[in-house]
């Protein structure tokens, strides 16, 4: 995660579905007793938690002090840090670096920065598995913003990344990462909070979209953004806003 004012509690408390799917990396991971794992982006320690479970020596980093204090306090047993994935340099190796839900956050010039990191703390044949967005994540939803941004006289620059697996994969293997399997799929999410879910997804995560908005205009911006997209993402019966995930996900070795 980037070094943004994270509220970890309400992250943990509203937006649960993160950790949930990436139960799915992690059983892709497939993490041995007695592995040394980094988990790269690692927010208020859940997986990390899940992936020191298969009795894996795992150490844990984000660059949002919030989340880290939370993983702390939560597992005070488990290895956290406080650490820039870009600028990170490791203590030893590692037998595998895992990433779930964090890598977008990093703009796109500065992923070979990341790479080099990952490829300097892996040992010989480890393993690198992620999962962020990928192309056309949540391209509804931000269209919606921008939309809103725009008739306001607002910028709408913003630093998420989101890449196809054609544009990931020669990154990765230009750092001696070798790909070895990599998909781009749909992911459509349900949005905890009913009502409310939309507004609080973009409460959380689009602090960069919203950054130029005034406090004044905030409000007025978000409901809007909830009208143009309530036709398309909002479940009337259910009282569930569905967000359009897509996701990259990939294995790649050293």
């Amino acid at each position: 995660m980037p070094d943004n004012e994270w509220d970890a509690d309400d992250y943990d408390d509203g937006h649960g579905f993160v950790a949930e799917y990436g139960e799915d990396v992690v059983g892709l991971l497939d993490p041995q007793p007695g592995e040394r794992i980094l988990d790269l982006g690692c927010g208020t320690g859940t997986l990390t938690a899940e992936i020191a479970g298969s009795g894996a020596d795992v150490v844990g980093i984000d660059a949002a002090e919030p989340m880290v204090a939370q993983a702390r306090e939560a597992y005070p047993d488990l290895t956290f840090a406080v650490a820039d994935a870009r600028e990170y340099t490791p203590e030893g190796t590692f037998d595998a670096v895992f990433s779930n839900a964090a890598l977008h956050w990093i703009p796109g010039p500065d992923h070979d920065a990341v790479l080099a990191t990952v490829a300097d703390a892996l040992a010989e044949d480890g393993r690198f598995v992620a999962e962020f967005g990928g192309r056309g994540n949540v391209s509804r939803v931000e269209t919606a913003v921008r939309a809103e941004l725009a008739e306001r006289g607002y910028d709408t620059d913003h630093s998420w990344y989101f890449p196809s697996v054609g544009e990931y994969a020669p990154r990765l293997e230009s750092h001696g990462l070798e790909v070895t399997s990599a998909w781009l799929f749909d992911r459509p999410t349900e949005l905890d909070g009913g009502e409310a879910g939309l507004r609080e997804w973009v409460g959380m995560f689009g602090d960069e979209l919203l950054a130029p908005v005034s406090e004044t205009d905030r409000e007025a911006v978000v409901r809007g953004v909830e009208e143009r997209l309530r036709p398309a993402l909002f479940d009337p019966e259910t009282e569930t806003w569905t967000a359009d995930y897509r996701r990259v996900r990939f294995v790649a070795r050293r």
